[in-house]
């Protein structure tokens, strides 16, 4: 069974590495504030890594869950030199050309780097209900994708590297789209005064739309209770990478590209740090 060490304990490197540890691969994690490292620690008893370094030293495979490109640059820069023979799978969602650089660094480092981004909430991170959308080698990637089935319900190789971003960043332009116009949508029906429960029966059932997502964000904007699921600002810069990408790839973003500015006017009104679905409230103008 090959040894996981795990960067990044965040919303979802939390769940994450917490689903490792049970399936047994887990045998250390890394995050930059070292107190909630050893919080992980102390529940589910995994050593801590005090360093990147230390963390690659410990793993055959390292697994990151980070906030952006300059933070998995940083990271991956850090254990360059540790990586020959070992195999690092990024779960976070980042430019492609950035992680496509990054992995042919690591290849003539003589390791293996894979894209692993994710489809779901906390709520599936924490079921480990995930799909991982994974990109890099063929050789060597079912070894990668048995240990990401201890955190994931579906693994779905998409290429080569690079495969597994673009093919998380069509999902979150559609995503993205699709929750500004459900706001949008929920808005106009209260403002008809149309009963609640009814506006959420016909946008969940009855129309063109996702009820899963539908189900899961519809309450919140309903109650004005946006506890975290995916953040605002997360959303915010995934539609960002998407802008700088298409521009290279010459591909028109006319949609989310309006989507962007109202996930931007959320985050400023001050719903960074909260869930998404909080953008109801640029439509409606609430600020809090």
């Amino acid at each position: 069974m090959p040894r996981v060490g795990l960067a990044g304990l965040g919303v979802m490197g939390w769940w994450i590495a917490a689903n490792l540890r049970k399936a047994g691969h887990l045998v250390a994690v890394y995050n930059r504030t070292r107190e909630k490292a050893e919080r992980f620690s102390k529940e589910y008893g995994v050593e801590v890594a005090p360093s990147p370094k230390e963390l690659a030293d410990k793993a055959d495979i390292i697994i990151t869950m980070l906030s952006d490109s300059d933070a998995v640059s940083s990271f991956v820069g850090s254990v360059m030199d540790y990586l020959k023979g070992k195999t690092l799978v990024d779960m976070s969602t980042i430019h492609p050309s950035v992680s496509v650089k990054l992995a042919q660094e690591v290849s003539r480092r003589g390791g293996k780097m894979y894209d692993a981004p994710v489809i779901g909430t906390s709520v599936f991170a924490q079921q480990a209900k995930l799909t991982v959308l994974l990109g890099g080698p063929k050789e060597g990637k079912e070894a990668v994708e048995d240990v990401l089935k201890t955190t994931a319900q579906t693994v779905i190789y998409v290429g080569p590297n690079g495969g597994g971003l673009y093919a998380k960043l069509v999902n979150n332009l559609m995503v993205g789209v699709y929750v500004a116009a459900l706001a949008e949508a929920l808005e106009f029906g209260l403002k008809a005064g149309l009963d609640p429960n009814v506006i959420t029966e016909v946008l969940s059932k009855y129309t063109s739309a996702n009820p899963t997502t539908a189900g899961l964000k519809l309450p919140k904007m309903l109650n004005g209770e946006y506890s975290v699921q995916f953040a605002t600002k997360h959303m915010r810069k995934d539609l960002e990478i998407i802008q700088d990408e298409a521009k290279g790839l010459k591909s028109p973003t006319l949609l989310s590209s309006l989507a962007l500015q109202l996930y931007r006017i959320s985050e400023n009104m001050g719903y960074g740090e909260l869930d998404y679905s909080a953008v109801k409230e640029v439509i409606s103008g609430k600020r809090r």
